[in-house]
């Protein structure tokens, strides 16, 4: 008989090594999440470009390219191949719209602007993750390749697709000249009451001839699991790392990491650069001030000896080049 893993279990997936995710926030927290939906923050001057400066920049740049569409949705153009990381480019992060959490920056680029995606790249289900209307928008979907955790694969057959790979931890997927392989986070998985870790969380390991990616989209810290991952890559050309939604910690350290410990994840997969996401986007998330993380993240990188240019604090709707770095096989 096949011994299942062990983050598979009888009632859903778990986190291996484990850590309960599933903390009970209370009355109050929601009180505060409905709150800060309502009133927006004031958003600092370049904290966004405009579409017409993003659409201008996104299509200057014809070598590899990374942008940032807000919170974790980032464009990867690798090998060829351009990626849609975590698709959320609408209002609301909720199936209820008065009552969850609203975008205060939108993506900048429209659905409509976006340039054709090659592959979509899922880490989880909660909603500003995996939104339905993005998803149900996208063009060409017959010959966009979606990759994604254990359990999402109906989700995009049931919007369209027809091209759907689901991942374990462990397992990858070639895409022309891109491998993506899945591996653990530190997270949990529901869009309602009743389906509860019954889908998977995964990081994405995305690699070409040239360039090694990962795309964290949410996690808690884990010495093991990302220590095991430096272990076994050696080195990361870029690190894509969440650094907002972190307090309270007594509710949030199981499931989402500070920016310090964004940080010391990047020194545990031994990353070049580390590069901001989950941030500065999507209001009353979590308790922190929304544009406090930038400055944690910059400030513990430098501690750490990491170099100004190694830390990657974008705006929204900015497109970088990727240096060009040859993979060690």
């Amino acid at each position: 008989m096949k011994i299942k893993p062990n983050h598979h279990t009888s009632i859903g997936f778990q986190n291996h090594p484990f850590v309960e995710t599933a903390a009970p926030k209370g009355i109050i927290f929601y009180i505060r999440r409905f709150w800060g939906s309502v009133f927006a923050p004031d958003i600092p001057d370049g904290h966004e470009l405009s579409e017409l400066e993003s659409t201008q920049l996104l299509h200057s740049i014809k070598s590899d390219r990374i942008t940032w569409l807000g919170h974790a949705s980032f464009l990867i153009r690798v090998s060829g191949k351009t990626i849609l990381t975590d698709p959320f480019l609408t209002e609301f992060a909720s199936p209820i719209s008065w009552a969850g959490p609203i975008r205060f920056v939108g993506p900048v680029i429209p659905l409509d602007k976006l340039p054709p995606i090659d592959i979509v790249i899922v880490s989880h289900n909660h909603y500003d993750h995996l939104d339905d209307e993005t998803v149900s928008s996208l063009k060409n979907k017959e010959t966009i390749h979606v990759v994604v955790p254990l359990g999402l694969k109906s989700f995009f057959i049931e919007r369209g697709y027809t091209n759907v790979t689901e991942l374990d931890w462990g397992e990858s997927v070639d895409v022309g000249n891109v491998e993506l392989t899945s591996l653990p986070s530190v997270h949990d998985s529901a869009r309602s009451t009743d389906d509860h870790n019954k889908t998977l969380w995964t990081s994405w390991v995305i690699r070409s001839v040239e360039k090694r990616i990962i795309f964290i989209g949410d996690t808690g810290y884990s010495e093991t699991i990302y220590n095991g991952i430096g272990e076994k890559y050696s080195s990361f050309d870029y690190a894509i790392l969440p650094i907002g939604a972190y307090e309270p910690r007594k509710l949030m350290w199981m499931s989402h990491i500070t920016p310090e410990e964004a940080i010391t994840i990047g020194n545990d997969v031994h990353a070049t650069t580390l590069i901001a996401s989950h941030w500065g986007t999507v209001s009353s998330l979590s308790d922190e001030p929304p544009f406090e993380p930038p400055k944690r993240f910059r400030k513990a990188g430098i501690a750490s000896g990491f170099a100004e240019r190694e830390l990657w604090v974008m705006k929204v709707g900015e497109t970088r080049p990727l240096s060009r770095n040859l993979v060690l096989q």
